[in-house]
């Protein structure tokens, strides 16, 4: 950590003694210390060090977001099952706009999506989304998980 970095951020703990405190509410004094953390300051300092080391700041560990237009949870929970069972960091939304599960993904920094609708379900495909580059493509329903870890693995 840099000297200038702290600077920046100034002093992330404090301490004391606080003997006359506890008195205030009190009968007795009572002697006491006391100590913060400012956790804030923290983050500061950890995202500056992500930054100096090019390093995307994600909110999430989420590495596959499944996007379903319309209202079907179950696919929803089977596809993402699908994933979790390969070690991959998914989870799912389900909406009627497909820009409201772009916006999500791109939002919390999510690098791929798979985005079924009823067209995709009833020809067994889903599309993959890479949301960096936004290239979109067509994937056999059977083989999007091996797919995604080969691409998450690259």
């Amino acid at each position: 950590m840099t000297n200038s970095l702290c600077t920046q951020v100034g002093s992330i703990a404090a301490g004391g003694r606080y003997d006359n405190l506890i008195g205030m509410f009190g009968t007795k004094q009572v002697p006491a210390v006391g100590v913060s953390l400012g956790i804030e300051r923290v983050f500061t300092i950890m995202e500056q060090l992500q930054k100096e080391r090019n390093q995307t700041i994600r909110a999430t560990e989420t590495q596959v977001l499944v996007a379903l237009l319309g209202g079907k949870l179950p696919q929803a929970a089977e596809l993402v099952s699908e994933l979790w069972n390969a070690k991959v960091k998914a989870e799912f939304m389900v909406h009627k706009k497909v820009m409201k599960l772009i916006d999500r993904a791109r939002e919390s920094k999510i690098p791929w999506m798979v985005i079924v609708g009823e067209r995709e379900l009833n020809e067994g495909i889903v599309k993959l989304k890479n949301i960096d580059t936004t290239v979109e493509e067509t994937i056999s329903r059977s083989k999007f998980v091996e797919e995604l870890q080969r691409r998450l693995n690259q």
